[in-house]
């Protein structure tokens, strides 16, 4: 399974629309995400073992977002994903409400390495 469908996968019960990188729909409040970085984590014979993804979510709404926010990190969590940061914004030339949350991922299957 590729990470894209792992992460769209494991937000979509949320209820809300999850794409990767861009939304270009009509929706209020809606989730994006990407892999921000990728890198070699664990080693064993010169060969790479496991692989960390880097991954940042962004929540955007018009209103408020506490209890999208609360499911993306406990759905996460639940699937092996640990948080780095958080970080809450206002855009204001859309008058949008968004969080960043910074996971990371670490897999260990060969089809990542």
């Amino acid at each position: 399974m590729s990470l894209n469908k792992l992460i769209i996968d494991t937000l979509n019960p949320i209820g809300i629309p999850v794409a990767f990188l861009a939304y270009s729909g009509t929706a209020t409040t809606y989730i994006t995400f990407f892999q921000y970085n990728e890198m070699g984590e664990v080693f064993a014979e010169d060969s790479e073992q496991e692989t960390r993804h880097s991954i940042q979510i962004d929540v955007w709404s018009k209103g408020n977002y506490v209890d999208v926010v609360k499911q993306v990190k406990k759905l996460l969590k639940e699937i092996g994903f640990l948080r780095v940061n958080v970080h809450e914004f206002y855009e204001d030339d859309t008058k949008i409400f968004h969080k960043v949350l910074q996971f990371y991922y670490d897999d260990q299957s060969e089809n990542n390495l």
